[in-house]
């Protein structure tokens, strides 16, 4: 059975003004500005121009400092890009459903870190590392947006792990329409990059997963 798409309740549209820091940012709602908590804490510097769009959601909990979270912008010529830190793990994990695994284990301890997805499948162990792709640059994605010390070291651990006799995968969650390709941003971490060729030529599969984004929306295609 198909998964639907994961749907935020209580969206409203904006118009973005500055980001103070990375966890915070100033937004226009009907005509006011208001402090919103930003759900990633990378850059984002090509996203969040003064003026763009943007998709927040209002919190139910009336004791938080900030009463939305903005989680999506709109790019133009490219559309919605969801940028909820927290969306990919979600999506993979409902898309993970619907692939016949015996088991999902999520938050899987292994080595020195903690790899998103534990999976088994006819006696095959799999470890799953999932990253959200948020960086486009002349209609094709990039990973990461900022130095990720933990990216390296998560595909160092499934280096390892295949060594160790599992399946190993990293996952790129494409949180952008239209976009099916991810190459590492050399420029922004070239450590990264050397990871992710070391890790491939080990037999780390990368999958890059294309989805469909919308305003509230986010779902693998």
């Amino acid at each position: 059975m198909k998964e639907r798409p994961m749907k935020y309740d209580n969206c409203t549209i904006g118009a973005f003004l500055e980001r103070p820091n990375r966890f915070i940012a100033q937004v226009e709602i009907e005509g006011r500005a208001e402090t919103v908590h930003v759900k990633n804490t990378g850059r984002c510097k090509e996203l969040l121009l003064p003026g763009r769009e943007v998709a927040l959601v209002r919190s139910d909990n009336p004791a938080r400092k900030t009463q939305y979270d903005l989680v999506a912008v709109n790019k133009p010529n490219i559309g919605w890009i969801n940028i909820d830190s927290q969306a990919p793990n979600q999506v993979v994990k409902e898309w993970l459903a619907g692939q016949d695994y015996d088991l999902i284990k999520p938050e899987y301890k292994y080595g020195q870190s903690r790899i998103d997805f534990y999976l088994e499948k006819g006696g095959e162990k799999t470890l799953l590392e999932v990253k959200g792709c948020t960086l486009e640059i002349d209609g094709a994605g990039y990973f990461p947006d900022a130095p990720t010390e933990r990216g390296v070291k998560h595909l160092r651990e499934l280096t390892a792990a295949v060594e160790a006799g599992y399946n190993a995968v990293i996952a790129f969650v494409i949180q952008m329409n239209g976009i099916r390709e991810v190459y590492p941003n050399e420029e922004t971490h070239p450590e990264f990059g050397a990871a992710l060729r070391e890790a491939e030529e080990a037999r780390v599969k990368i999958w890059r997963l294309p989805c469909r984004v919308t305003a509230d929306t986010l779902e693998i295609l």
